[in-house]
């Protein structure tokens, strides 16, 4: 799965930098994220409940940032454990940039793979269902970070 995508957030990239870094804000922002914990400044681990097609699972993930270059961008590694649903190992490299009018334009590219039941569902809606929930995502954030604005 390959995925890629921009987002303009009405905030300064400071502001949007800490917000991303934030898991109180990242656990509101995460559709079915039941817990969100900071390990270390570069690690996570997040309980999230998710539809996949026809599998629903609970999903343990652990994330690692790396490549750090606040406040520009950063690389996201994620591992994620669905116990009988199946498994995913991907990477987003995620980057921030001024925009004219003060706001950050936030572009991502995400690599990753699935296995186990995720997998046996097939690629197409693997695709589309991690679309929707990046989508979900960046509207929730968009809020999160300025909620006076409707996302564009």
């Amino acid at each position: 799965m390959e995925q890629a995508g921009e987002y303009r957030i009405p905030a300064e990239r400071a502001v949007v930098w800490r917000s991303l870094n934030d898991p109180a804000v990242l656990a509101r922002c995460i559709d079915g994220c039941q817990s969100m914990e900071q390990l270390a400044d570069d690690r996570f681990a997040a309980t999230v409940k998710a539809r996949v097609g026809p599998v629903r699972a609970t999903f343990d993930v652990a994330l690692t940032l790396t490549d750090m270059r606040p406040p520009e961008s950063y690389v996201l590694e994620a591992e994620v454990k669905g116990k009988t649903a199946g498994f995913g190992k991907g990477t987003a490299e995620v980057a921030l940039a001024d925009a004219d009018d003060g706001a950050t334009l936030l572009s991502y590219r995400v690599v990753g793979r699935v296995g186990g039941k995720l997998a046996q569902i097939g690629a197409r809606l693997i695709d589309s269902a991690a679309r929707k929930m990046a989508d979900d995502f960046f509207s929730a954030f968009h809020q999160a970070v300025d909620p006076t604005t409707k996302p564009s």
